[in-house]
């Protein structure tokens, strides 16, 4: 795995754990589990769009069609993973702290984005 794709992971994670310290310390642990059901929610995605978006192609020389649809079957599939991640959450976990769990989703999103502008 490329070492920006290791870092942004790290990030997310690190994110992800502030955000369930915080919520746990604040509103007890169904918060905390929330916020890191949530950052887990961002987390996987991410995977997803990883897997599916940086995968070889089996080809030397990638076309600029090929590498756009491979960019936006990723986005299917990281879409397709948050609808049920949090499909599955509502549904299985009666003690959600929704404020928690979108937050934390929220600010893992964020490293996505803070990703993007890291120059290295």
């Amino acid at each position: 795995m490329h070492s920006q794709v290791r870092w942004f992971f790290r990030c997310q994670a690190v994110v992800t754990l502030v955000a369930a310290l915080i919520a746990g310390l604040a509103l007890g642990v169904d918060a905390a589990v929330s916020a890191a059901l949530g950052g887990g929610i961002a987390i996987a995605s991410a995977l997803a769009y990883v897997w599916r978006g940086l995968r070889p192609t089996g080809t030397a020389v990638v076309d600029a069609k090929k590498a756009f649809s491979s960019q936006l079957a990723a986005e299917g599939y990281k879409f397709a993973v948050t609808l049920l991640l949090f499909a599955l959450v509502f549904k299985g976990y009666a003690q959600l702290a929704a404020l928690p769990l979108f937050l934390a989703y929220a600010a893992t999103i964020v490293v996505y984005w803070m990703a993007l502008l890291r120059q290295h």
